[in-house]
């Protein structure tokens, strides 16, 4: 059974800096890629960032270029977001998700991804 979790939420400062990890388990598959998604109240769900097994490429949204970073842990299965200059407008529940196959990192479509994680809070406070 695959499995995300999500940790390292929490409330911060503008200008702040926190880094999530997405623990996953349960994967026995060649290809895939994890994605960070973010969901603020009455907003749409919209990726974040994407990094691909295949070849370690990276995809970041232009709201977060710059600042976030993806990377990954193969050793601890593990793949983490750093994020760094942290605003307001950052503020969202995050989610990784993980699509299981074949893929494209970008354009991030919700739909593409087969398992998620439950979500962790990040609170940028002004």
């Amino acid at each position: 059974e695959v499995q995300l979790v999500e940790s390292g939420g929490g409330l911060v400062q503008a200008g702040g800096s926190l880094r999530l990890s997405c623990a996953a388990s349960g994967f026995t598959f060649d290809h895939y890629a994890i994605g960070w998604f973010r969901q603020a109240p009455g907003k749409e769900r919209e990726g974040v960032s994407c990094i691909s097994s295949t070849d370690g490429s990276t995809y970041y949204a232009d709201s977060v270029k710059g600042r976030f970073t993806i990377s990954s842990d193969n050793a601890k299965n593990t793949v983490y977001l750093q994020m760094n200059t942290l605003k307001p407008e950052d503020t969202a529940i995050y989610y990784c998700a993980a699509i299981t196959g074949p893929h494209t990192i970008a354009p991030m479509h919700r739909d593409d991804y087969d398992y998620w994680g439950q979500g962790t809070q990040v609170t940028v406070s002004s």
